[in-house]
């Protein structure tokens, strides 16, 4: 009789109530799933034991990525609102946070394979034959929708990435190229940053003058001193002055796009410096969180690519790989900042200024960013406030952030 714990095709047993219930094995298909280890060697008269680990590691990653992409995909669906309403905020922040955890383990698995010796590994290599892990559409489809574009990419075996696969998968890659991806989202939403409005708070007016102000304040120091003190303050003048040109002067910032130094759009790091600036702010706390996410989730890519790279050196040393690829030195060449895709959240740091230096937010627009039905010293006026009637995701004389 055929074990109802393993068999999802067979009938479970009867319940108390006389109802025919699903069985842990049905449910998580545990016949199809465990099935799927088959290891090549096992028609040789002695199979090589690691194999089976190769196997069962290499399908948990596709798995993970299964669920990454899951997760992903429903924070661009999130995104792609617009305005995307506060209240969905948390749920992006977890789902981005889960995401980022399943990250932390895919990296920490490296140390399992790595239990299992070159000599182990090249016993049974021959049978992979061709296979590769640049095979894998999965992770080629969770890079694709992340933001890294095709220009980006160093070629396998001077091979676009798409082309070793079949026609079907070649065209959901070609598809997913043209998706809107979580780098272009993320960009679409903090352009939408409340408080970068020309005819409102205007952040990027207020803090060119804060800079002025303070450029101006470290000149005037280095004059009324001498010596090498006053050298290193006009070295700050002037690399100071070089990077935040660069920054605020929307030119600059499109030529450090063009040549791939950036990734966002003007308006859209403006928005994530001022949601930098003000994360104390009650409203802007949770998409500073978000930020930092993303950083992460780029952070333990890189490292997942780090440790692929340092496996693989460590399995086959300098050898070609599998699918006729450099093998170790075309996984280390992925490993820098071309495929980075949140580049420019990482360099906020290089646009930190001193507290006395940050704009001042107006009544109007820390009204806006507090939950607070007023604060000390401000009476709201009644173009400042938005009433419970007019959103109901929010309390009496509180204002939403949407954006």
């Amino acid at each position: 009789m055929a074990c109802p714990y393993l068999n999802g095709d067979s009938s479970p047993p009867k319940r108390k109530n006389g109802e025919n219930d699903t069985t842990y094995g049905k449910y998580l298909r545990l016949d199809k799933l465990l099935s799927c280890v088959e290891m090549q060697t096992e028609k040789k008269k002695n199979p090589i034991h690691d194999e089976h680990l190769f196997i069962v590691i290499h399908q948990v990653y596709e798995l993970w990525f299964k669920q990454i992409l899951f997760e992903l995909n429903s924070i661009c669906s999130i995104l792609s609102d617009i305005p995307v309403a506060e209240n969905k905020q948390l749920i992006m922040n977890s789902r981005l946070n889960r995401v980022v955890e399943i990250m932390k383990l895919l990296v920490s698995q490296f140390s399992v394979i790595e239990t299992m010796t070159p000599h182990d590994f090249a016993e049974f290599r021959p049978y992979l034959a061709t296979s590769s892990g640049f095979e894998s559409y999965q992770f080629r489809m969770l890079e694709n929708i992340i933001g890294i574009k095709p220009e980006w990419r160093i070629r396998y075996n001077k091979t676009e990435y798409k082309q070793v696969h079949c026609e079907e998968i070649y065209k959901q890659l070609e598809e997913s190229e043209k998706k809107p991806s979580l780098l272009q989202l993320v960009q679409e939403w903090l352009e939408r940053t409340p408080g970068l409005e020309q005819d409102g708070f205007d952040f990027s007016k207020q803090m060119k003058n804060s800079i002025d102000r303070m450029l101006t304040d470290i000149k005037n120091k280095s004059l009324a001193t001498t010596g090498y003190e006053a050298e290193e303050l006009m070295e700050q003048y002037n690399k100071d002055k070089e990077i935040f040109e660069s920054v605020l002067d929307e030119s600059q910032h499109a030529a450090l796009v063009k040549r791939g130094e950036r990734r966002l759009s003007h308006k859209a790091l403006q928005g994530a410096m001022m949601i930098s600036l003000y994360r104390h702010e009650i409203r802007f706390s949770q998409p500073f969180q978000f930020l930092h996410l993303l950083m992460d989730l780029d952070k333990l890519l890189m490292n997942w690519r780090a440790s692929h790279s340092q496996m693989v050196q460590r399995m086959i040393g300098s050898k070609l790989g599998t699918g006729g690829s450099s093998g170790y030195q075309y996984l280390r060449s992925t490993v820098s900042d071309r495929y980075k895709v949140f580049l420019d959240l990482y360099n906020l740091s290089s646009y930190l200024v001193p507290n006395e230096y940050i704009p001042s937010l107006t009544d109007t627009m820390h009204r806006h960013l507090s939950t607070l039905p007023s604060f000390p010293g401000h009476t709201p006026k009644s173009e400042d406030v938005k009433r419970k009637g007019d959103n109901p995701m929010v309390g009496d004389g509180d204002t939403a952030l949407i954006m």
